[in-house]
């Protein structure tokens, strides 16, 4: 099934045919459910911190900062932000009476009924030439305000990246995402020399758009923090992307005869983070941003949980520097079981008290010699996102796991039944340290669980057609981390997913009620 031409193209890719042979195989075979066990919940797998907690945390991570920390903030923005506007696309496109319909009730009247709410008000105005003062222009022009906002000849937000978009307004001044997590970056990221590293992933398209941003303002966060940033990009890889298939799992061709292949999904951007080279890498979605004079928890919980890792790794680390001792001390080894089980969450296997010394050694150190990972989880509150669950991992172990709702099968009762007692879901707020006690990087590959990711379907030119995902950036690509989930307040969280979300009080000046 692949020519000479299809060689041509995986060569520049970087993909081999044996990969894309494996690809065609998996989607015949399809991939298995996560079998979650329970719900991770508070003591038993969240941690909750108490006020005196957090600022022990806090202090244990500003000292690490002291001691010569490296940190880098790494934001996955390479997405544009066409599902932001779904609903807007959705409506330029229908027909005049459906038009008329759209703008009574939903989202359409929702951001009619506020346009002058958000960040891009003034400039969509310009823009379209109507007066948003006047309530019955704008129900008279929304199709062409819309268009406006979304189509070249206007804002272009409709393709542009979520990370440009005015987002906030702090006085007169509109703000991006970029910007927003600048000024985190500066807040809580900053080494013991006021370096603040920062990382977008982008995609090529886009790189551009950033940079002007990046440089536009920079100037003005480093003056006002005084810190001085240092931004750096990298895109998906070639590499990393599938083969896409017809509904029957033969190679999907475009009109012109040539394999699709499309992105692999966030959890190809385990390559990039692999580049990277820190002692603590913050993560954080590029959507998930407020305003600066709201950032007081979301500051107070990234530096907790900073400290939760730093903590908990120097103690991993001091235990296996003594574990590389040959000499038998079995009561450290229990002391380091309970470590595990206890603080770690790490379960052991039945029996291993009986197991002879040098059995029982290479274990714990097999188990404690890995990247580690602080996942801040939110209480349930109706908001999207994966969940906590202790689950079947790449050993057959059971292991704390963040798990999408895709890698659970719902139509098992028994399954059904451990997601609705779920008490908490999955922000996408991680801190990693991903390296040893030698200070040598792991590499990142060799921790991911290939069996988790999965099929999707989408289709292109009205053709139907299956993509192949990789295991989720944080699921199945750090599936076999050490894991420890810390609850954090909702008022961390603060998506946008769909331009109306930009209307929710944490994201409106204090002033708009």
């Amino acid at each position: 099934m692949i020519t000479d031409k299809d060689k041509t193209l995986l060569n520049s890719k970087g993909i081999s045919t044996e990969n894309v042979n494996k690809q065609l195989k998996q989607f015949e075979k399809g991939f298995a459910f996560m079998d979650i066990q329970k719900p991770a919940s508070t003591g038993s797998g969240i941690i909750v911190l108490d006020e005196e907690e957090k600022l022990m945390f806090t202090d244990q991570y500003r000292s690490g900062i002291d001691e010569g920390c490296s940190v880098i903030k790494f934001v996955p923005a390479s997405g544009a932000a066409t599902r932001m506007f779904k609903d807007m696309f959705g409506f330029i496109h229908a027909n005049k009476t459906k038009q008329e319909e759209l703008k009574k009730e939903g989202a359409i009247q929702e951001f009619l009924a506020h346009i002058n709410h958000f960040a891009f008000s003034k400039e969509l105005a310009k823009v379209s030439g109507i007066d948003f003062s006047d309530k019955k222009a704008v129900m008279d022009n929304a199709v062409l305000i819309v268009e406006k906002l979304l189509l070249p000849d206007g804002l272009n937000y409709g393709n542009h990246p979520k990370g440009v978009l005015k987002f906030h307004l702090e006085g007169d001044k509109a703000t991006t995402p970029i910007e927003e997590h600048l000024c985190e970056g500066a807040t809580y990221g900053q080494d013991n020399e006021g370096n603040v590293n920062i990382h977008f992933t982008v995609s090529g398209d886009h790189k551009e758009l950033f940079k002007a941003v990046v440089n536009k303002n920079m100037p003005y966060y480093e003056a006002k923090y005084d810190v001085n940033f240092n931004i750096s990009f990298s895109e998906q890889k070639g590499h990393t992307d599938t083969i896409a298939v017809n509904p029957d799992n033969s190679p999907f061709r475009t009109e012109d005869g040539q394999l699709l292949f499309r992105p692999g999904g966030h959890g190809a951007l385990i390559e990039n983070l692999n580049d990277l080279d820190a002692d603590i890498i913050f993560i954080k979605n590029i959507d998930n941003v407020i305003p600066e004079y709201r950032l007081k928890d979301t500051i107070q919980y990234k530096e907790a949980l900073a400290g939760v890792l730093y903590q908990y790794q120097q103690k991993t680390f001091d235990y296996l520097k003594q574990l590389s001792d040959d000499k038998e001390d079995s009561l450290l080894l229990k002391k380091i079981l309970n470590f595990m089980q206890d603080d770690l969450f790490i379960a052991l296997p039945e029996g291993i008290d009986d197991y002879p010394y040098a059995e029982k050694r290479l274990h714990i150190i097999s188990k404690l010699n890995r990247p580690m990972r602080v996942c801040g989880m939110v209480k349930n509150e109706g908001e999207p996102g994966g969940g906590p669950f202790w689950g079947i991992g790449k050993y057959g172990e059971a292991s704390l796991q963040i798990v999408e709702g895709s890698q659970i099968d719902m139509d098992n009762a028994a399954k059904q039944k451990l997601v609705k007692k779920s008490t908490h879901f999955n922000p996408v707020d991680l801190v990693c340290g991903t390296k040893d006690y030698k200070g040598n990087k792991f590499d990142l590959l060799e921790f991911v669980d290939p069996k988790t990711g999965f099929v999707s379907s989408k289709s292109l030119g009205g053709k139907e057609l299956k993509a192949l995902e990789l295991p989720g950036l944080w699921n199945g690509a750090m599936s076999d981390w050490t894991t420890l989930f810390v609850e954090v307040p909702i008022s961390t969280f603060n998506p946008v997913k769909t331009v109306n979300d930009l209307l929710r009080p944490q994201h409106q000046p204090e002033s708009v009620k």
